[in-house]
C-alpha cells in the first residue's frame, strides 16, 4: 500500500509481540484450558474486536494530528519512542518477576466470554499507547490519505494477532501447561519483546 514504509519489519514485530504472555493472551489460554477449544477460540475473536477500537482510534487520531500540525506529529512521535523505551526497560526488569500462570476458572456462556475478552483490551490503555507509539514510524509522512495507511498497518497487526491468539487457543492444553512448567520460553520472548521495544524507540526518535 502507497504510503507505507517497512511492512515486512512491522508484520514480523507485530508477530513477535503477538506470542509475548501477556494477558490477553493469558485469558485467551485460560478459557480454552477449562472450556475447550471454542470457549478460547471466542476469547480469541473477543481480544480482536477489542483490539479495533484501538485500531480505529489510533488510526484517525494520528492522521488529524499529522494532516494539522507537522510539529504536534513529531512531539507525538518523541512521546511514543519515551513511551516504547519505557515498554522495554520494564520488560526487561519484569524477568525477574513471577512468571505467568494460568489460572483455572469457571465455566462461563460463550456471550460472557466474548464480552469480557473485548472490555480486556478495550480497557487497557496499555494498547491504546502501544498503537500510537508503534504506528508513527511505519507511515510515510508525505501519505496521501493518512488515516487509511494506519488503518491498513492496524488491521494487518490485528488480524495476525487473531490468527496467533487462534491458534493458541487450538492447543491451549499443551500450551497452558508449557507455560506453567517452562520458564524458559517465557523468559526468551519477554527478552526478545523488551529488546524490540527498545529498538523501536530508538528508531522512532531519530528517523524522520
Amino acid at each position: 500500500m502507497d504510503g507505507v514504509t517497512d511492512l515486512g519489519l512491522f508484520v514480523v514485530a507485530g508477530l513477535i509481540l503477538n506470542i509475548t504472555p501477556g494477558p490477553d493472551l493469558l485469558y485467551i489460554i485460560s478459557r480454552s484450558a477449562v472450556q475447550g477449544k471454542k470457549a478460547g477460540a471466542i476469547a480469541a475473536l473477543g481480544i480482536g474486536a477489542g483490539c479495533l477500537v484501538h485500531v480505529v482510534a489510533a488510526a484517525f487520531g494520528l492522521s488529524v494530528i499529522m494532516v494539522s500540525s507537522s510539529f504536534l506529529f513529531t512531539v507525538v512521535k518523541y512521546i511514543g519512542a519515551a513511551y516504547l523505551f519505557y515498554l522495554g526497560i520494564s520488560t526487561l526488569l519484569s524477568l525477574k518477576q513471577k512468571e505467568l500462570q494460568v489460572q483455572r476458572g469457571t465455566v462461563l456462556p460463550l456471550g460472557v466470554i466474548f464480552r469480557q475478552a473485548v472490555l480486556i483490551n478495550v480497557l487497557n490503555p496499555k494498547v491504546a499507547l502501544f498503537f500510537l507509539a508503534l504506528l508513527p514510524q511505519f507511515v510515510r509522512p508525505a501519505a496521501d490519505f493518512p488515516a487509511g495507511v494506519f488503518l491498513f498497518l492496524g488491521l494487518i497487526f490485528n488480524i495476525n494477532g487473531t490468527v496467533v491468539n487462534i491458534i493458541f487457543a487450538l492447543f491451549a492444553s499443551t500450551i497452558s501447561e508449557k507455560i506453567k512448567a517452562t520458564t524458559f520460553v517465557q523468559r526468551l520472548l519477554k527478552t526478545l519483546a523488551g529488546v524490540l521495544f527498545l529498538a523501536f524507540g530508538v528508531r522512532l526518535a531519530f528517523v524522520s
